[in-house]
């Protein structure tokens, strides 16, 4: 019962440190999933609305599992609130990330993703430590973003390659920590990149939440009957609903991301 009470509070903490709700922001629908493998998680997610036309995306993964690992989870939402005034800067982001947790944290290492997007300039800005690509979905095809730098806690000086990415009306991204892509169904193949492919073309017309709803019942169907879920899991899809301030609805470009040194 002692054990019971703690996890429950460990429970409310970890709730109390993820948003309690999606920003609303012009020309963008955006959804979110948090499924949690125990108790309390190592995932964690942030969104930082600066106006209605810009907005951050932070999704981190601690290594291990459990009330650890959601311990870790809770010091980057402290980090985190004290970035806010580089949101802007993804590289600053992470880097700032990784200086204030580096000398916090033990055999523990982070993965991170942090997308900018600026409806105003039509722009995106990515940038990651050792975590899985972005995706963009745009006119058809999938395109999967890498733009990686070191796992959060391996060096207290690491850099962050950031990468750009003019926006169109109808991209959506999507955001994930590997806990979408790496169960096993009972031969042992991992739910994979072609998996997640063949959901997300098969519902290009629903809306976020709905791929969201499919893709999770999609990767808990790959595993056993009888398998728990395997690790914790996180899904943010952002769809672009109107196009950018910029945007020339004329162009067409086949090469979409450019890379800031």
């Amino acid at each position: 019962m002692a054990i019971e009470n703690e996890l429950a509070i460990a429970r409310e903490i970890q709730t109390s440190i993820l948003p309690d709700g999606i920003p609303e922001i012009e020309s963008l629908r955006i959804s979110a999933a948090y499924l949690p493998m125990t108790a309390v998680a190592g995932d964690f997610y942030e969104f930082i609305p600066v106006d209605q036309h810009r907005v951050g995306f932070l999704v981190a993964d601690v290594s291990g599992h459990g009330v650890g690992a959601a311990l870790i989870a809770a010091m980057i939402k402290v980090a985190m609130q004290s970035l806010v005034h580089c949101a802007h800067q993804p590289r600053e982001v992470l880097r700032g990330l990784n200086r204030i947790l580096s000398g916090q944290l033990r055999a523990e290492l982070i993965s991170a993703a942090y997308l900018w997007l600026d409806m105003e300039k039509g722009s995106a800005l990515y940038s990651a430590a050792g975590h899985p690509p972005l995706l963009c979905w745009r006119q058809g095809r999938l395109d999967r973003i890498e733009s990686n730098g070191l796992l959060i806690g391996v060096l207290p000086d690491s850099d962050y390659p950031v990468c750009e990415i003019p926006l169109r009306l109808g991209d959506r991204f999507l955001l994930y920590t590997d806990g979408v892509v790496e169960p096993q169904n009972a031969a042992g193949r991992q739910f994979g990149d072609y998996e997640l492919e063949n959901i997300v073309r098969r519902n290009q017309s629903r809306s976020p939440s709905e791929l969201s709803d499919n893709l999770l019942t999609a990767v808990r169907r790959w595993q056993p009957g009888s398998a728990t879920q395997q690790d914790d899991i996180t899904l943010i899809v952002i769809d672009i609903t109107q196009p950018p301030w910029n945007a020339n609805p004329e162009i067409v470009e086949t090469s979409q991301v450019s890379f800031l040194r």
